[in-house]
């Protein structure tokens, strides 16, 4: 296929998702004004029954937990079939002596901000992954947080520092246990008896304390790792690919 006729393929593409975009935007009822019956039940229900003041969490997590897990995997999937694509390329050399030098050229204007908030990024990240029974947060949020701390690490140029702390076997192994810890936790509730997911870990005394929600807590800090290894190995992967160059 010609690159012109991939542009041409790409803007249809586009212009359907656009116009179902468009479509789906132009049905949604107004800011405050939602329709529907289950959002004052899950308002009224959902602290008294799971302990998690996180609302949004508790829905994520536990009253549609296995929609999420789908969610979950169509990332693990995404990830592990781009890692797949790209390490085939791995007979490429490197088209600079990037082993000399631990960093590439970065202007110091976006290199400096970029390795100041990679340490507040972190923290931010963690703090949101493990406070999803408290607050709307939850592993998808925090789990991106953590993985732009590490790629502040890269846009500062540091791409040696970048590929050292993100090992491909470390990053697999992350992903697979993240992903493969969401999983197992709803295969623990139906070895129990219970339904698929169910929260069968102590609620806690306390409504909104970090020790509380049971599960969810739990598996947000799965769905975390799994979300930060996978856009971790992402972009780590396309990095490795603008070092690299086919042989003739």
């Amino acid at each position: 296929m010609s690159p012109r006729q991939r542009l041409v393929l790409f803007t249809v593409a586009m212009a359907g998702l656009a116009a179902c975009f468009a479509w789906a935007v132009a049905g949604l009822p107004g800011f405050g004004n939602y329709p529907g019956p289950y959002g004052p039940v899950i308002l009224h229900d959902a602290v008294g029954q799971t302990h998690a003041t996180g609302v949004v969490s508790a829905v994520n997590f536990e009253y549609r937990g296995f929609d999420t897990v789908g969610e979950e995997f169509i990332l693990f999937a995404a990830a592990a079939g781009l890692s797949v694509v790209l390490r085939r390329l791995r007979d490429e050399r490197e088209s600079r002596p990037v082993d000399n030098s631990n960093r590439l050229p970065v202007p110091d204007s976006v290199r400096v901000p970029a390795l100041i908030f990679t340490g507040p990024t972190v923290l931010i990240g963690w703090w949101l992954a493990s406070h999803a029974q408290t607050n709307p947060s939850g592993g998808f949020q925090g789990g991106i947080m953590l993985a732009s701390a590490l790629i502040l690490i890269y846009l500062a140029g540091e791409f040696i520092a970048f590929r050292r702390l993100s090992p491909v076997a470390l990053l697999d192994a992350v992903e697979a246990v993240g992903a493969g810890g969401f999983a197992v936790i709803g295969l623990i509730a139906l070895a129990m008896g219970l339904p698929y997911l169910d929260n069968f870990v102590p609620l806690g005394t306390i409504p909104g304390a970090v020790s509380s929600g049971g599960t969810i807590p739990l598996i947000s800090f799965f769905v975390g790792l799994e979300v930060a290894a996978a856009f971790v190995a992402i972009i780590g992967e396309f990095g490795e690919q603008t070092l690299l160059v086919r042989r003739s």
